[in-house]
């Protein structure tokens, strides 16, 4: 027999596990599917989360799991959500959601999706192997340890405009252009303003700690790099659920009202899927009002077609 939940949780990272806490202290049944992926999981320490400061992600997504795990009506299954489907049946008025992981088969009166999203890091020599390590995307988890040396924004587009305007409040900065665009007059203007140095030269490879090698065989050594990279989802649970998305300046994002919920009713979505800038603090304060949310639409209904 398929056990029903109040609501399934897909992913459980830190929006996921924050929304599932809410629920289990309102007493609901809950499951959370998790495939083990955090995005984060490349960097060995948390910055401006309150309370967190430095303390390594893992440590956070294991010690905010044990506690979850404490409430009795909270069950955990290892493994990838692979389709969600609404079944059209209902029990008590709900419409039930089935979700099958590998053969196995759960359903829910509502789902959260805290799907999370993968980094398309950029094609270059060494970039990979330095994510989270020397190599970043936030200045505001990594910018102060660089202790205000020498950081330099690899371009991926024009969107890396905005890292080269931002980082010299944490170091001195060179904008290397990489050939991903030419700034205009305006942008080199603004650059000259915030005191940021171009490199025009193409990036051939990253080495050592944070030492750029460029094409013409010349070496840039500096204490940190950022780089803008695109995001993607890489479950298809969205497309399965004909849920609207909406474009953000480095990817495609779950379409959510101010309560988290979908266009799909009984549907929320919250974290890096849902939202188009990420840290720990904001994906848990997205799951907290996804699984408030979806705890008052399990008592006051759907906002269409129960």
């Amino acid at each position: 027999m398929t056990k029903t939940y109040d609501v399934i949780i897909i992913g459980g990272s830190y929006a996921g596990l924050s929304a599932g806490l809410q629920l289990a202290r309102a007493r609901r049944k809950v499951l959370v599917i998790d495939e083990g992926l955090r995005r984060n999981r490349f960097a060995s320490h948390s910055h401006g989360f309150i309370t967190q400061d430095g303390v390594d992600p893992s440590v956070i997504a294991a010690d905010a799991r044990s506690q979850l795990m404490e409430y009795s009506t909270v069950d955990w299954v290892s493994g990838r959500a692979e389709t969600v489907q609404r079944n059209g049946l209902t029990t008590f008025g709900q419409v039930l959601f089935d979700v099958m992981v590998e053969a196995s088969r759960y359903q829910s009166r509502r789902i959260i999706l805290a799907l999370g999203v993968r980094d398309v890091l950029p094609e270059i020599q060494g970039l990979k192997e330095r994510w989270g390590k020397s190599v970043f995307h936030c200045p505001y988890c990594h910018g102060y340890e660089l202790n205000q040396g020498k950081i330099g924004v690899i371009a991926g587009s024009a969107l890396s405009m905005h890292h080269a305007l931002m980082l010299p409040d944490w170091g001195p900065t060179t904008l290397l252009l990489n050939q991903a665009f030419t700034p205009d007059a305006d942008q080199l203007a603004a650059l000259a303003a915030r005191g940021v140095v171009l490199e025009r030269g193409p990036v051939k490879s990253i080495t050592g700690h944070a030492d750029v090698r460029l094409l013409d065989g010349s070496c840039l050594s500096f204490e940190g790099l950022f780089a803008l990279a695109p995001f993607e989802i890489t479950s298809q649970i969205p497309q399965q659920l004909g849920l609207d998305m909406e474009e953000s300046p480095l990817g495609s994002i779950i379409r959510t009202d101010a309560m988290k919920e979908t266009s799909v009713p009984g549907v929320f979505a919250c974290g890096d899927a849902a939202r188009p800038m990420a840290s720990i603090a904001l994906a848990v304060a997205d799951g907290n009002l996804a699984g408030v949310n979806a705890h008052r639409s399990l008592m006051f209904g759907m906002k269409s077609g129960e």
